[in-house]
């Protein structure tokens, strides 16, 4: 392992108004499993970019060596003919071919210009072999999870004979079994001799497999730790991150929980697509005023369609129960209607439901409210920069300007949009759809501190999350489900990860 097999030297890449990296270098060598960290916005996936050739040489300064030799490569497919093969964050598969098509879109076997369907299906048997995937090749990726997914992609790289393998926020949306699973064929990817630069914000999964990890801050290389000589802890890489000790994660806050805002009762749902099945069971809550209440639960749980269920019926069919907010019923039966209610919904999917990707800062934080930057029928396009400018100083969004496109925001100022967007529907109650997803310490200990103003502002706020120490690090209670049911409800005194467990797993038993 002691051959270099890339190394970056000097590299400085600007956008207009931002310079993303600044002098950055760092080596990887042969049969590594590298890790690259950093905060959103940090400048992870910028360096990864101008690896590959998604940036091309001439649109940035300093050298890429790799196997020795100085490489510019003009576009991805420069890369990828070394092996230098890029897994994006946003799997690039079309949901509607097969396994078979995708593994070879663009690299197709073919003979005199027809493909060989043969040759194709046998030779993806193979690569599905080696990721441990046992789905037939004809299979459609529409028909597969997410976790899947990614297996494909990496079968695809497979398939372009890959030696380094680049992976961008790989687990971001799998289960602990998925993230696990492929975790697990990574690490035999590296007894293979196989390089890997895995970018990630789990930091405990960086230090299940990585040789190495370099920490990148503000656009620079502030280190590179090696995880086989030195005592590599959590702690000791978030300092890294971002410049700082933080000895408590979740900020403190003095509950001060008031009277009960919004109430759910006799909730039941039918599935979406699946409809002479009953998903969602007798579904029963509250939320007080000032009140972070969390719901936890495995996935399929029955967590995400209990909230879009109720956000103006977005989720599922046949829906019965009662909504209440300070002791009235209110109706809730449209997206609107929801809204004047009171509620607002922040989805897990900013970048497909929550934001409109090619439009600016601006337009995204008005985007719930027209009404309320509007003179008649006419938006007044000062009163929509004033209301986006004072969200943006607000809530500390990291841009140029209100003019940035928000496909050019880290995920972390992604998901400070979002929820300008919804804070300015002025809601008593905010539904909060993993919050943190796929962004990192720093800015999530942001997102943290925005739920705690808002709670001692007297809102109350519902909040999903997949990780269970973020419930127990910012909820005063929390309902757990299982199977389309709440089966417990605890205090922040009694909650505790086995306490989430014990009720699942006994709810298990008895359904």
């Amino acid at each position: 392992m002691d051959n270099i097999i890339l190394e970056m030297r000097g590299i400085t890449k600007t956008f207009p108004g931002v310079k993303a990296l600044d002098n950055v270098s760092f080596k990887v060598r042969e049969g590594e499993i590298h890790a690259l960290v950093g905060e959103n916005g940090a400048g992870k996936s910028t360096l990864m970019k101008v690896l590959s050739g998604v940036y091309p040489a001439g649109t940035y300064d300093g050298d890429i060596y790799y196997d020795g030799e100085v490489r510019r490569f003009a576009r991805i497919s420069d890369s990828e003919e070394l092996g230098i093969i890029i897994i994006h964050q946003e799997l690039a598969l079309v949901p509607l071919l097969s396994i078979a098509e995708n593994i070879f879109l663009g690299n197709e076997i073919a003979q005199k210009g027809v493909i060989h369907w043969p040759q194709t299906f046998a030779r993806t048997k193979e690569l599905l072999a080696k990721v441990g995937l046992k789905d037939a090749p004809s299979t459609r990726i529409t028909d597969i999870g997410v976790g899947k997914q990614q297996l494909v992609e990496i079968a695809k790289a497979l398939s372009k004979k890959v030696r380094l393998l680049i992976l961008d926020e790989p687990t971001a949306s799998l289960n602990e079994t998925d993230s696990d699973a492929l975790l697990t064929l990574l690490m035999e990817f590296r007894k293979q001799g196989m390089t890997s630069i895995i970018i990630s914000h789990k930091l405990n999964e960086i230090r299940k497999v990585a040789d190495k990890i370099t920490i990148i801050r503000d656009g620079g290389t502030v280190e590179t730790l090696d995880c086989h000589t030195q005592e590599i802890t959590e702690d000791r890489i978030i300092k890294g991150m971002v410049g700082r000790d933080m000895e408590d994660r979740y900020p403190k806050r003095d509950p001060k929980i008031g009277d009960v805002l919004l109430e759910v009762k006799n909730w039941n749902v039918f599935h979406q697509n699946h409809r002479d099945r009953q998903f969602l069971h007798d579904v029963a809550f509250n939320v007080r005023a000032g009140e972070v209440v969390g719901i936890a639960g495995l996935m399929g749980a029955g967590r995400t369609e209990t909230a879009m269920s109720i956000f103006g019926k977005s989720w599922g069919h046949k829906i019965t129960g009662d909504v209440s907010m300070h002791g009235k019923p209110v109706d809730v039966s449209t997206i609107p209607k929801a809204i004047s209610a009171g509620l607002a919904y922040v989805t897990e999917d900013r970048k497909h439901l929550g934001l409109v990707l090619q439009n600016n800062i601006k337009e995204n934080t008005t985007l719930a409210n027209l009404d309320g930057v509007s003179s008649g029928t006419v938006i007044d396009d000062r009163m929509e920069a004033k209301v986006a400018s004072d969200y943006r100083q607000k809530l500390r969004i990291r841009s140029h300007s209100i003019y940035q496109e928000a496909v050019n925001l880290s995920g972390g100022n992604q998901q400070k949009v979002v929820l300008s967007k919804w804070l300015f529907t002025n809601p008593e109650i905010l539904i909060l759809d993993e919050p943190t997803r796929g962004i990192d310490v720093g800015a999530k200990f942001e997102i943290y501190t925005i739920i705690n103003q808002l709670a001692a502002e007297g809102k109350g706020i519902l909040m999903i999350s997949s990780e269970m120490p973020e419930l127990l690090g910012t909820c005063d209670r929390i309902y757990v489900m299982n199977e389309g049911r709440i089966v417990a409800e605890l205090t922040k005194e009694e909650a505790s990860q086995e306490s989430i467990m014990r009720a699942i797993m006994r709810s298990g038993e008895k359904h």
